[in-house]
């Protein structure tokens, strides 16, 4: 009985991205961390899993552009650390209307924070990706260090770095009860656990541990359809023909981003999906798709037809995953507004893999009580006038 009555410097919940590289920077600075996680490892019910997803500087807000930086450099000495290729430079696309407002935005903050990037006209567009096709008016913005990160790789490597560094890890452990306090206590399916501090990165799960303490944050809980489309000749939209990562702006068919990755995870296969899906729990994530399921799957559909003719305009493989957004589009990255020792990192919105390296060591500085290295203003819980006093 005395392993229950150990006290961890953290704890922290949700072994996704965001929870694995916030115990990784407990972990490389000596504290003494449980990472739990209610499923086995590895395992595809949350936002974390699979083989690929884009890295960028590209942003319209500078805050994330300036967090990029560090980002970069945390991804390569990560991939130092663990001997493995986890970021394949390949450049990314933005395709848009030459006069769209996200576009020009983009390339102003680019600009602005020096970042490597070339304006491609239609003509240029034409002769450098000569298997992309463009509606009338439509230019790129190449974003030179764009590229492709290795997720299931960079999951495993962060988690074999935290029990190397002293860490502990337990999984198929689901979290039944959180009991504020000096010290916290955290009780799971197969025992108890008590710490100076906890950290919260439950992904889609987060309301269902908040609400008993009183809180609850504005997190709409989607299921993205992950599709995967079959290339007419083997290897024409690969990483070896140069073909980048891509994301369409303000696309007519489309209200939000369309964005794809270069073949390489199934061979003959490219990764193009909607940046969207539909209201879903995630107990229930893989119960049959709902009508409108099919339709995020026209709209792709017809922009592959349109704009990438090399591929076939049907899905050949669907997955999915699971988005967890705010009503901005921003993080949470705030302590609990009641216990100062609960910190919760929520609501990263289907752009928060990249930028998991600053994420993790902004939840640790606030963990442990640290100046953040960063202006916490847009990730505040505070900024959501609609909460009243009920939901805190």
């Amino acid at each position: 009985m005395a392993a229950e009555r150990e006290l961890y410097d953290a704890i922290v919940i949700g072994a996704g991205i965001q929870g694995c590289f916030t115990a990784y920077h407990l972990a490389k600075h000596s504290k003494k961390i449980l990472l739990l996680e209610q499923f086995f490892l590895p395992h595809s019910r949350g936002s974390s899993h699979g083989q690929s997803r884009i890295i960028r500087r590209a942003y319209p807000e500078d805050f994330y552009t300036q967090m990029m930086a560090e980002c970069y450099s945390m991804w390569a000495q990560l991939e130092h650390e663990a001997g493995t290729q986890l970021y394949r430079q390949t450049g990314l696309l933005l395709l848009g209307m030459k006069e769209n407002p996200e576009l020009k935005t983009i390339q102003a903050t680019l600009s602005r924070q020096g970042v490597e990037h070339q304006c491609l006209s239609s003509e240029e567009l034409k002769q450098r990706f000569p298997n992309i096709r463009l509606a009338r008016g439509e230019v790129g913005l190449l974003e030179v260090s764009g590229g492709v990160l290795y997720a299931d790789k960079a999951l495993r490597a962060l988690q074999d770095a935290i029990r190397k560094l002293g860490g502990i890890v337990h999984d198929g452990e689901k979290v039944v009860e959180i009991k504020p306090g000096l010290p916290v206590t955290v009780k799971t399916t197969s025992r108890s656990y008590q710490a100076k501090s906890l950290i919260i990165t439950a992904g889609p799960w987060t309301n269902r541990l908040l609400r008993p303490l009183g809180a609850e944050l504005p997190l709409q809980t989607l299921r993205i359809n992950v599709c995967y489309w079959q290339e007419k000749v083997a290897g024409s939209y690969s990483v070896s023909q140069a073909f980048p990562c891509f994301m369409g702006l303000g696309l007519s068919l489309a209200p939000h981003h369309i964005y794809g990755l270069p073949s390489r995870e199934y061979p003959g296969l490219m990764k193009v999906c909607y940046h969207h899906g539909n209201n879903a729990d995630p107990e229930e994530r893989d119960c049959p798709a709902a009508f409108s399921d099919i339709q995020d799957v026209h709209i792709l559909s017809g922009f592959v037809r349109d704009h990438l003719p090399d591929l076939q305009p049907e899905p050949a493989v669907m997955e999915h995953c699971m988005y967890t957004n705010t009503p901005d589009g921003h993080f949470v990255l705030d302590r609990h507004p009641k216990y100062d020792n609960i910190v919760i990192g929520a609501g990263f919105s289907g752009h928060g893999f990249k930028l998991s390296p600053v994420v993790g060591k902004i939840l640790y500085e606030l963990s442990m009580k640290l100046t953040p290295s960063y202006d916490l203003t847009p990730f505040r819980i505070s900024r959501f006038p609609s909460l009243g006093k009920a939901h805190l």
